[in-house]
């Protein structure tokens, strides 16, 4: 990834010292406690406890959802925990019923020494806003616990589409970008015309040559993206039909190599609502293969979005296209037509049906700026964190509303 990662870096309004007002008891059990983790539940091995006055909570669970790497020794009851951010690494060791630690070979000592329960071992949480950088609250009407996890390099993609140039400028900010400016036919052709998806005219003296050149040299990815749908069977009749196969592969990498692309991004959706989908799965599975066969000689990449899992449309073999593509977009959205922010139980459930049968690495969560907004979309960037995916990817630039790029220039910092 370049150095220009967007580091996630989710903002809430905290005080860990507002857990002063809780009763201290030697230990006692926080009932009802809900604990969030940059917005959303996390699931928790055993309930936190309060000890002379300090919050303890299991320190795998927390750790590992921050992305920070936990190994235990038992023969010395020894617990390593390792934070990697780029090229800072911060190294923290401690051990059961001894409250000195140290970070990184210097000593420091905690409020409560950690200590083992039920299996888990706990920790005072005001620890992971102190060495991890995370930021916690705790809300005593409520019983919440709130963390905010601590800033992490991401992959990130955009999508470029028709009246994205009044914020062609994003650009560089992003590892890699997708022009969509094309698509599959009623015919089962690749085209440049059309309603939604078409190659655009020039803007004044810039060319959509230009912005592709312009983000190369700002050493942003472009990408060739190829749009179909299948409501009037276009794509089933581009699947089904080994000529139109060949000759839209053929055009696909002919024009990638032409604009100077270096990856293509395959954005073919409705397949399996037809009752086939089985058979779809299977033919969309031969085009991808043929496809990725043909792009990698090229030194082509190839990404591919895909409907989530529990979604609608059942015709996408997950297991299968993340062995052939180089990484799929989960389009984790449109579960209630885009009215709102999409629920994040939804979203969380998507990623955990992909990762059962795609490695983290490729795995990249889309995120609709039509229906997000400046607080929902650093929830959602906050699972892609929590589940350690490759990255996220924002459709589009265009949608960006001027509220949700302040917050998001706020929460996130570019190097």
């Amino acid at each position: 990834m370049k150095t220009r990662f967007w580091k996630i870096c989710l903002s809430v309004s905290i005080c860990a010292s507002s857990m002063i007002g809780m009763s201290a008891t030697s230990a006692a059990a926080a009932p009802s406690t809900a604990i969030l983790l940059d917005g959303y539940p996390l699931a928790f091995p055993t309930p936190p406890v309060i000890v002379k006055g300090t919050t303890m909570v299991p320190f795998r669970a927390i750790s590992e959802a921050m992305g920070v790497d936990v190994q235990w020794d038992g023969a010395t009851e020894t617990i390593t925990a390792v934070q990697t951010n780029g090229q800072d690494r911060k190294t923290v060791k401690m051990t059961l019923k001894n409250p000195q630690i140290t970070v990184n070979g210097q000593p420091t000592t905690l409020a409560v020494a950690p200590y083992e329960t039920n299996g888990s071992t706990l920790i005072p949480l005001r620890f992971f806003s102190e060495q991890f950088g995370a930021q916690v609250s705790w809300n005593d009407s409520t019983k919440t616990v709130s963390i905010t996890s601590p800033a992490r390099d991401l992959y990130s993609l955009a999508f470029y589409a028709i009246s994205s140039f009044a914020q062609k400028d994003l650009i560089s900010h992003f590892d890699s970008v997708a022009f969509g400016w094309s698509r599959i036919d009623k015919d089962g052709s690749l085209t440049l015309t059309g309603n939604d998806f078409y190659w655009p005219k020039a803007a004044g003296s810039t060319t959509p040559e230009m912005i592709i050149d312009e983000a190369k040299s700002g050493g942003t990815t472009p990408y060739l993206m190829v749009f179909a749908g299948d409501a009037n069977h276009e794509l089933t009749t581009l699947l089904t039909d080994k000529s139109l196969r060949e000759k839209a592969i053929a055009n696909i990498l002919a024009l990638a190599e032409e604009k100077g692309m270096e990856g293509i991004v395959l954005d073919f959706e409705g397949l399996g609502m037809n009752g086939q989908a089985a058979e779809i799965k299977y033919d969309y599975n031969e085009f991808v293969q043929l496809l990725a066969s043909q792009s990698q000689k090229l030194g082509i990449k190839l990404t591919l979005v895909l409907h989530p899992l529990n979604g609608a449309y059942q015709g996408y073999d997950y297991a299968t296209l993340g062995g052939l593509a180089d990484d799929l977009v989960i389009m984790a959205y449109a579960y209630e037509n885009e009215k709102g922010p999409e629920p994040m139980n939804r979203v969380d459930q998507a990623i955990k049906l992909a990762l059962a049968q795609v490695p983290k690495e490729k795995l990249i969560l889309g995120i609709s700026m039509g229906s997000e907004n400046e607080q929902t979309v650093n929830q959602k960037i906050g699972l892609a964190k929590r589940h350690n995916l490759k990255g996220f990817a924002l459709w589009r630039l265009g949608l960006i509303s001027e509220p949700a790029m302040t917050n998001m220039q706020e929460a996130v910092q570019l190097q």
